[in-house]
């Protein structure tokens, strides 16, 4: 009897075989199967749909933000929209910038950073409208990584990373605009 099996993850099947149709790649591993968690890999990182349980859950107990969650996505399917074009423009063999951003959401850690390291109180952004600009960078910065850097496939942890040294500065110059247009109005109904 085989106790484990050691393979590659279904992200770097698609990143390490060139080519323009990087779902030809995957074998026999489909979208489901990537999305319930039926493929080899780390714990957290296979089962999309336990880590959305999770998230349905930090979201109905107030600990998470369903703000950054969205944000990540949107940042994602912009930035997949654009490497695809990218791609197709100029005729690229690199097939990390041909993933369509279905399987963005199930491949890799994405699902799991997206829910539960993203929305880390301490280290993320604090404000609502700060909380969008750290999630839509983190999106953009993991497909980003994914399909421009061929040594490092993955990309959620360092675009996570990346957007914590950027979540106070993202916070402050939210408060200070709030700050500017307080002074603004107040200056406004003073004139009257």
């Amino acid at each position: 009897a085989i106790d484990g099996l050691s393979s590659a993850t279904p992200l770097l099947k698609v990143a390490s075989v060139p080519g323009s149709d990087p779902i030809s790649n995957l074998g026999s591993y489909s979208w489901s199967d990537m999305f319930f968690g039926f493929i080899p890999g780390s714990v957290g990182e296979t089962s999309t749909f336990c880590c959305l349980l999770g998230a349905l859950f930090l979201i109905i107990t107030g600990i998470a933000s369903w703000r950054t969650m969205c944000a990540v996505i949107i940042g994602m399917l912009s930035m997949t929209f654009i490497m695809n074009q990218f791609g197709q423009l100029i005729g690229s063999e690199n097939p990390m910038l041909f993933i369509p951003p279905h399987y963005h959401l199930v491949m890799g850690g994405f699902a799991f950073g997206m829910v539960y390291m993203a929305t880390d109180p301490v280290s993320s952004a604090h404000t609502k409208k700060g909380m969008w600009y750290y999630g839509i960078l983190i999106g953009f910065m993991c497909v980003l990584i994914r399909a421009i850097n061929p040594a490092y496939p993955e990309g959620m942890m360092l675009a996570i990373l990346f957007a914590n040294a950027f979540a106070p500065l993202i916070d402050y110059n939210i408060i200070q605009s709030h700050i500017k247009k307080r002074q603004i109005s107040h200056c406004v109904r003073f004139a009257h």
